[in-house]
Parts: C-alpha cells; sequence; structure tokens
C-alpha cells in the first residue's frame, strides 16, 4: 500500500510540476560528500609539492606529509638517466619536520607532521629525480628540470587565477589538461584563492589531489589571496594566513619582512617574477618591489598578485591598490601583470610611458599588459562599462568560463595564449622586445574562438521559469536578479532568488511557477 501511494504522489508532482506548467524543473547538482578518513594522513609521504628557490638553475625543494608517527624523513635525488638504477648516484637529504596539531581548530581537525627538504648545489639545465620517505616508506622517483643558466632558450610556464570552488570536481579538469598542453611547462603560478576556507582541511585535500602529480614535478610559484586568509576564531579580530600555508609550501624567503614565503620572487633565465601578498603590508611592498625592479638587468618582468589593479567585475575596485603599484610598474616597464580574485576573464593594457593611447600606439605598441583569470568554477559578471575610468583598454574578456594560461618566453618575445578547461584558445597576444623601445603588441584574436558570456554559454545560475523574472523586476523596479538557485530537499522545493541595487538587497523565494512565497 505504501509502495502504490509513493507512485500515485510521483505521478501528481510529474502531472502538477511538469504537463500542467508546461515546464522541466532545473536539475540538481549533486555535490560530493567526503569522509573524514580520505582526508587524514598516513604513514605514506602524500601531498607532495615542488619549488624552485631564488635561483631555479641550481636550487629547488620539496615538501610533503605524513601521519604524526613520522618524525625523521629524507628527500633522495640524483641526475635522471635512462638507466633505471640511476639512484646509484643519488645523495640523501633530511628533512626539517615540523608538527602540524590543528586537531582543536574548526574545519582542520587534524595532526600531521610535514617534512621539507632544499636541494642546493644543483647543476643548471639538467634533470633530476627525487623521492621523499621515511627510509622504508617512499614515494615514486619523481623528475623535475632545472633552469638553465643565463640562458634566453625558449621555456614556457603556467598561470591559473582562483581554484578555490568545486577544487576536486571541476578544477582538476583544468589543470590536467594545462599539463596536456604544456607538459613541458616549468612552473605553475597559482594568483591566490587556491581554497575556499583558509584553513579547511578538505578543501586543501581536494587541491593536492585535483592536481596529483603535476604538484610533484611542475614547480608551484603561488601566492595567496584573501581567501587564504581567515579568523582562527569567532571571536578572533584579525585575518590569519592558512595555518596550512608555511607547513606545505617551501618557498623562497627573499621578501619583505614578516611577509616571507607570501610575497617573493624568483629569476628563472631571462625573467624576473615577482609575487605580492596584496592582502597585507601594501606600502611595505612597494618598497620592496621597486627596489627589485630597479635592480635586475633580466629582460622581462613579470609580477602576480590577488586583487587585480583593474578589476574585471563589477563593485570591485582595488583603487588604493592601484594607485600605489601601477606608477611602480609604470616606471620600471613591467611587461605583464598576472591576478585573480574577479572570477572572470579580462586581458588589457596602458600607454606606454604615460603616453595617450591612440592611433598607432594602440595597435602596436604597449605598456603593461593586465591579466585577471579564473580557473574553477565559481563565477562572477563582466564589469559593465569594461575598464572605463581605469586609464586602461580592455581587449578582451569572458564570463563563465574556466581556463589556463601557457606564457612562453623566447629570446626577446613573450607569447600568451589562454585556453578553456577543454583545449579551445580563448585569447592570444605577442610581446617583442625592442632595444630603447615600448614592446610591440601583437594582437592574436583572429586565432581565438568567439567571446563567451553568460549569455552563450550553458547557463550558471538556475533558470526561473518564463516570465518569472519580468514579474520580479515589475514588482522591484531598478533591482536586478544577480543570483538564482532552485531547491528540492525535504524543506522547500522552490527558487532562492538575490535581487540587487545600489547597496540593496533582497531575499525572495519563490515557488516552482515563479510565485513570490510571502
Amino acid at each position: 500500500m505504501k509502495m502504490q501511494l509513493k507512485v500515485l504522489v510521483l505521478m501528481f508532482v510529474s502531472i502538477t510540476f511538469g504537463k500542467t506548467f508546461g515546464q522541466q524543473l532545473p536539475r540538481i547538482y549533486k555535490a560530493p560528500e567526503f569522509d573524514v578518513e580520505w582526508r587524514q594522513p598516513t604513514n605514506h609521504p602524500d601531498r607532495i609539492v615542488l619549488s624552485y628557490g631564488e635561483d631555479p638553475s641550481t636550487t629547488a625543494s620539496v615538501t610533503w606529509r605524513t601521519s604524526s608517527e613520522i618524525d625523521t624523513a629524507y628527500a633522495e635525488i640524483a641526475i635522471a638517466t635512462a638507466a633505471p638504477k640511476f639512484w646509484r648516484n643519488a645523495s640523501t637529504i633530511k628533512a626539517v619536520t615540523t608538527t602540524f596539531d590543528a586537531l582543536e581548530m574548526d574545519e582542520a581537525e587534524v595532526l600531521a607532521n610535514y617534512h621539507s627538504v632544499w636541494f642546493p648545489d644543483l647543476k643548471s639545465g639538467t634533470t633530476y629525480a627525487y623521492r621523499v620517505g621515511d627510509g622504508k616508506r617512499w614515494s615514486e622517483w619523481i623528475q623535475f628540470k632545472t633552469a638553465p643558466m643565463e640562458s634566453k632558450d625558449r621555456f614556457s610556464f603556467l598561470y591559473v587565477g582562483d581554484t578555490q570552488n568545486f577544487i576536486l570536481e571541476l578544477w582538476s579538469r583544468l589543470i590536467r589538461e594545462g599539463y596536456k598542453k604544456a607538459p613541458d611547462a616549468r612552473f605553475i603560478v597559482h594568483a591566490g584563492d587556491l581554497v575556499n576556507n583558509a584553513h579547511n582541511e578538505q578543501q586543501w585535500q581536494e587541491w593536492f589531489d585535483a592536481g596529483g602529480w603535476i604538484h610533484g614535478t611542475i614547480g608551484a610559484f603561488p601566492i595567496p589571496g584573501n581567501h587564504e586568509y581567515r579568523n582562527l576564531t569567532p571571536e578572533a579580530s584579525e585575518r590569519s594566513l592558512s595555518l596550512q600555508w608555511k607547513h606545505q609550501f617551501t618557498l623562497p624567503e627573499n621578501g619583505p619582512e614578516g611577509l616571507e614565503e607570501t610575497a617573493y620572487f624568483m629569476d628563472y633565465q631571462n625573467m624576473r617574477i615577482i609575487g605580492l601578498n596584496s592582502n597585507v603590508d601594501h606600502q611595505q611592498q612597494a618598497k620592496w618591489v621597486e627596489k627589485l625592479l630597479s635592480e635586475t638587468d633580466k629582460d622581462w618582468k613579470i609580477v602576480t598578485f590577488h586583487h587585480p589593479l583593474f578589476s574585471a567585475s563589477d563593485g570591485r575596485d582595488n583603487k588604493e591598490w592601484r594607485e600605489l603599484m601601477k606608477p611602480i610598474f609604470d616606471k620600471y616597464e613591467v611587461d605583464l601583470v598576472l591576478q585573480g580574485h574577479d572570477h572572470s576573464y579580462a586581458r588589457g593594457r596602458v600607454s606606454p610611458n604615460e603616453n595617450v593611447l591612440d592611433g598607432v600606439n594602440m595597435r602596436d605598441k604597449t605598456g603593461t599588459v593586465y591579466v585577471v583569470s579564473v580557473s574553477g568554477g565559481k563565477m562572477y559578471g563582466l564589469r559593465k562599462n569594461a575598464w572605463e575610468g581605469y586609464e586602461a583598454q580592455r581587449d578582451r574578456a569572458a564570463e563563465n568560463t574556466q581556463l589556463f594560461q601557457v606564457i612562453t618566453i623566447e629570446n626577446d618575445k613573450l607569447s600568451f595564449e589562454s585556453y578553456t578547461a577543454v583545449g579551445e584558445l580563448y585569447d592570444a597576444f605577442d610581446l617583442i622586445k625592442k632595444a630603447g623601445q615600448p614592446n610591440e603588441f601583437v594582437e592574436r584574436d583572429n586565432e581565438a574562438i568567439a567571446e563567451r558570456r553568460f549569455s552563450n554559454t550553458i547557463p550558471y545560475q538556475d533558470p526561473l521559469p518564463e516570465g518569472a523574472e519580468e514579474s520580479l523586476l515589475s514588482r522591484y523596479p531598478g533591482y536586478e536578479v544577480n543570483g538564482v538557485r532552485f531547491v528540492n530537499d525535504n524543506e522547500f522545493i522552490g527558487y532562492k532568488v538575490r535581487l540587487d541595487k545600489e547597496g540593496e538587497r533582497k531575499e525572495l523565494s519563490l515557488d516552482v511557477n515563479g510565485k513570490i512565497l510571502e
């Protein structure tokens, strides 16, 4: 009898919400659930991540995690050859071990040991293999290549914006596609917001699992975003850097005092790349970055940080940061700035030497090129007036699109290519150095697919029933619909809608037909 009743109820729901109203209800996304045990450390090495030192031709680092039972650990390293017993020439280095006790920390709730090793005195332009372990339990042998010494040969690296949300679900396909497109990439710039909640162990586990062995073979160049900062407790007055950050990344300690491993730089062949921490201590970093730019003789100067100087999305202007940093970048002719934060894509440039962009300059010469990109699954809308009022020209943009970037430098040419998560070329340009002149700018948008917006892609928000949006906006003139979520659970079936107007917000509930529930 109960089964017959259930069938009748399902038939009623189908008829009422389907045929009667001529619509199909939105598909509900079933987010994965993770057992606590899934993210717990064991006696075997995990979360292996490679990074480079200030000089990547001679130094590299590796960091990994185990249970707290493993209090002594090692890394072994050898020049890799095709002979399987290349390990006969390996050297063994004892790791520095730190205990990460976050058992009492909400969302972390873990006890682990992290181990790190610096590999010094490496030979330039050489392929090495390393493994990590405790002398009994070892990882596989993992290969990487040091940078050539003082070379202008071709090399590539990857750059990704915010990972942050749906990390294992959606970022995994993006970073793996990036590796397929650029398997010889030397390192990966992570422009902040690697996770959504700074101290959350599950999200960090997702990040390491999504990248898998890529993290161990292509050097990581991460800088923290605002989501790498969070209050340690509800009562704490200030946000703190992710508890995991300095345990799980071993980065150059050549940044400003107090910002070690969150602001740092690396000289890779004929390029200096500088990572800034745009969350804190802006004035201190401005002095530091100006000194770095003034002292370098590298041909190419690239800077990365999280909060964009020229925001891609509405309501996210970083005026103080822009007014502080842009004059420095202009003065020292920074070539490229790589950013995140805005969950959309924008690429543009400023005029060279403070000249107004016009005619020939607009087409053929450029000052610094600025890029904002997103690699994870959370999406925002673009700023409606592009970069108007920013004294910059936005050339290319995207909404609702996961992207990764491949940047290739060879002698006096930098090639920038942005790809979608399915490998389509979305954006491309070249910069060519000319002695004593601004960079020559070569637009390559003719090679790319059409621009993507919310209007021509699979809807990001759940679609409202036909006519519902028009009805809402007529009842609430001047508002915009900025969030729609279809809910189907034991307590409610219908739509949760957010309306915004000049700082005002309304949160509404609608039934399945789009009628407002008072």
